[in-house]
């Protein structure tokens, strides 16, 4: 985990100043609960962007939230390097969920996170078919594929692998040969029923998949040699806890690959294939996966028209799960 900075009594004192206030109150128990855009807290509290955007400001300023902005987004979120983090978390606990007010939020709060949801499935859904064409408009595909293929198979012996949101099965078809047992598994029924018939089709009997939720996967603590995250992130609401979930399976040792789009500012994604990400900074990954008690190689590169991917590895050395991969695993 980053080291929490220490308050000064000083800045303890603002912070306090800056929380106590029943609106700014509210935005830091929604934001205990993840990461949200303006437009999503607005929706919650039922207030108008311009209170709520001030409200925002002087939590980020007093250093209670971080705002990271992303194309003509911006995300919300209690970081986990802001001085303030400990004491959010602190007063998230005292706030009593059965207030008639936090109660309405939390019930927002699961309508908007239900409507991304549902937002992706319909993608996915509609989509399922041409799933591999789409990819192929913004990369080259067999390009990445090699580059997996070579960050994993680095000499170590694979018998389990999990492809977390596995699509079409297509990467468990690349890696089958080189494993001794695979698993994909995505919450698309549609995708799964794609992915069971592709298998089928190469007569891959050693793979399967199953539908399973990449932030509560169900396997025991260290299972896997190895899995694979592949360009899943950008519509994950949380791809900080689905890297924690993935190293929590790993085994000491374990491989970790993602493959997800470098920062961009193709706005039209979101619109268009229900991205909720426009890609991510290596710094980015390299913080979650230290989080997650991950340790991070350089990036890998990528450039494709008009997207760039990035591929990483990162591999679990140490013997004991990570304080946020533990506090995952027993969620």
């Amino acid at each position: 985990m980053p080291t929490e900075l220490a308050l000064s009594l000083d800045t303890l004192m603002a912070a306090l100043r800056a929380a106590a206030e029943p609106t700014r109150l509210r935005l830091l128990a929604l934001c205990a609960q993840g990461e949200l855009t303006v437009s999503e807290l607005t929706q919650i509290l039922g207030q108008s962007q311009p209170r709520v955007s001030r409200h925002l400001k002087l939590l980020c300023e007093a250093g209670l939230l971080e705002r990271v902005p992303e194309g003509t987004w911006a995300f919300y979120r209690i970081g986990d390097r802001l001085p303030g983090a400990p004491l959010v978390r602190a007063l998230s606990t005292l706030l009593p969920p059965q207030d008639p007010t936090l109660a309405r939020d939390a019930e927002r709060l699961a309508a908007v996170k239900r409507a991304r949801a549902e937002t992706a499935e319909q993608y996915f859904r509609d989509n399922a078919a041409q799933w591999s064409a789409i990819r192929s408009l913004h990369v080259d595909e067999a390009q990445v594929e090699t580059t997996v293929l070579r960050l994993l198979n680095d000499g170590k012996p694979i018998d389990d692998l999990l492809d977390i949101g596995t699509g079409t099965g297509r990467l468990l078809e690349v890696l089958a040969p080189h494993i001794k047992r695979g698993l994909g598994v995505d919450l698309s029924r549609d995708m799964l029923s794609i992915a069971r018939a592709n298998l089928e089709r190469a007569g891959i009997k050693h793979c399967q998949v199953r539908q399973a939720d990449m932030y509560a996967l169900p396997f025991d603590n260290a299972s896997v040699d190895a899995a694979v995250i592949h360009q899943v992130l950008h519509f994950a609401d949380e791809p900080q806890k689905a890297i924690q979930e993935a190293a929590r399976v790993l085994k000491p040792g374990g491989r970790l690959v993602i493959v997800d789009f470098a920062p961009h500012d193709l706005e039209d994604l979101r619109a268009r294939h229900a991205h909720r990400r426009l890609g991510f900074a290596d710094a980015e990954l390299r913080g979650w996966c230290a989080a997650a008690g991950l340790d991070l190689d350089p990036v890998v590169a990528l450039p494709g028209q008009p997207l760039t991917v990035h591929v990483w590895r990162a591999i679990r050395h140490a013997a004991q799960l990570s304080p946020a991969a533990q506090k995952s695993a027993a969620a």
